[in-house]
């Protein structure tokens, strides 16, 4: 496939020959909100990330799903080098934009691929123009990356961070833990959030071995002032060992499923 070739920060990125990055237009965030380009529709379920200390809700992640509720793994499966960064724009317009139309009043984390980026200032223009169509603060946005991603150059993918961060937004490393990027990119960037990835909650208040790690976390983050948010959270034991090591926000099925094109209901119980 033809493809040209953009520079950044010294970083080669690839798009197809017929590629037209977004100009950030009021016309732009239209098309990206009903998904136009994309070539596949697909909608978002809003998970409630919640603040222990608070007994509150401190944020929704947005998860992409279906048109009808589908898997996220069912859309991400027709993500492709041609579609992705119409993808990723869309993806941003339409979280945006749904969390708007449901009344969310507390911040949404938006994931995001940094292998769709072009250029940090013109990927971002398309955002910054959606929140201010529909009304949304930019300090409500949260930009959060798996750290799964495999990322070739970490300072311009830490550029990419810095940039959201200039604008205003917030941004995380989310599945802390599981991935490639690990501490060399805490060591480039300091995100405002670190998500630890679910497979070292899973059973924590009786495994030794994953306490110390998150006991190490905790330190480490606290002394980078970053915060750090315990997700996949199931069981009350897991929730009561986490909170005790000074972990407040926490997301998972113990408080609330995703709901589809909905705000989902915390029981004011599971907050201890």
């Amino acid at each position: 496939m033809s493809t040209e070739t953009s520079p950044h920060h010294g970083q080669n990125r690839s798009f197809p020959a017929t590629f037209v990055p977004l100009s950030g237009s009021a016309r732009d965030c239209q098309d990206c909100g009903r998904g136009e380009g994309v070539g596949f529709a697909f909608d978002y379920a809003y998970q409630p990330i919640v603040d222990l200390a608070r007994k509150a809700v401190f944020a929704h992640e947005a998860l992409v799903r279906g048109p009808n509720g589908e898997s996220a793994a069912s859309v991400l499966a027709k993500v492709n080098d041609v579609n992705r960064y119409r993808f990723d724009q869309a993806c941003r317009v339409k979280a945006i934009k749904g969390a708007k139309e449901l009344g969310i009043q507390e911040p949404i984390s938006i994931n995001f691929l940094p292998n769709a980026i072009y250029k940090p200032e013109v990927c971002i223009r398309t955002t910054l123009e959606a929140a201010r169509v529909h009304g949304f603060p930019l300090d409500h946005i949260i930009f959060e990356v798996t750290e799964g991603e495999r990322i070739e150059d970490g300072p311009w993918f830490a550029s990419i961070l810095r940039e959201y961060k200039r604008c205003g937004f917030k941004t995380a490393i989310d599945d802390f833990g599981a991935g490639y990027a690990g501490l060399k990119l805490l060591a480039d960037f300091q995100p405002d959030l670190v998500k630890i990835d679910m497979d070292l909650i899973r059973g924590v208040d009786g495994n030794p071995a994953r306490q110390a790690i998150v006991r190490s976390l905790v330190s480490l983050c606290r002394e980078m002032s970053i915060t750090l948010i315990a997700e996949g959270v199931e069981t009350p034991s897991e929730r009561d060992f986490l909170f005790d090591q000074g972990i407040e926000l926490m997301q998972g099925y113990l408080f609330a499923r995703p709901a589809f094109r909905a705000i989902a209901a915390v029981d004011p119980g599971t907050y201890r």
